[in-house]
């Protein structure tokens, strides 16, 4: 099948009973699917169930698909909430219970101020067209906690809005937006300890 072949086009042929469609959408995407498994549970076994779980999902949902996002939007949300309910698995706790765990864990969150606050040694997109800051991100993402770390991924990943994530994670509005705060705060905390230029940092303010 041409390689340019839209997703759109794949889609409707593979409603239309063809397998060799649907193998493509499969082989297209899978590398995508795995890799927001595993930035979201940090296990290879969970990870790829997750990818066989999303995909099955696919197949039994495909007809429904309407086409109002991308079809790769849409495919990422399924494998986005096959993952939390792996999540919630392991936490032993139901919907409502992860509410409460989730809202008691988040009490009296404070805003971390910076440590190291410095330019950065190149301008970002410069950084980013050669390549240079996709595994340093990745490492940062992986020291974030899970319930920072969770969130940065569904809202600036994903592209989930603010209520969404809310409602994937169970958590209020306002919890969801101090956590995204706390997670960008930290990712540039580390990200700055690595590319800024150590003779323009300067000292941390204290309030």
């Amino acid at each position: 099948m041409p390689a340019d072949t839209s997703n759109a086009d794949l889609v409707r042929r593979a409603n239309a009973g063809d397998f060799n469609a649907l193998e493509e959408l499969t082989t297209r995407h899978e590398k995508q699917v795995y890799s927001l498994a595993l930035r979201m549970l940090r296990h290879r076994q969970d990870a790829e169930d997750v990818v066989q779980q999303t995909f099955l999902s696919m197949v039994e949902h495909l007809s429904g698909f309407r086409e109002e996002s991308s079809f790769t939007t849409w495919l990422m949300r399924i494998a986005t909430h096959a993952a939390l309910k792996v999540i919630r698995k392991r936490r032993g706790l139901d919907t409502i219970s992860l509410e409460a765990a989730a809202e008691a864990a988040g009490q009296g969150e404070s805003i971390p101020h910076p440590e190291f606050i410095a330019d950065w040694r190149e301008a970002p997109h410069e950084l980013i067209a050669r390549g240079e800051t996709g595994q340093l991100l990745e490492d940062a993402l992986n020291r974030l906690d899970e319930k920072h770390r969770l969130v940065f991924i569904l809202r600036d990943v994903q592209g989930l809005s603010v209520r969404e994530t809310a409602q994937a994670l169970a958590l209020t509005e306002a919890n969801v937006k101090v956590r995204l705060l706390r997670a960008r705060l930290a990712l540039r905390e580390q990200l700055t300890r690595v590319l800024g230029d150590p003779a323009t940092r300067l000292e941390p303010h204290r309030h």
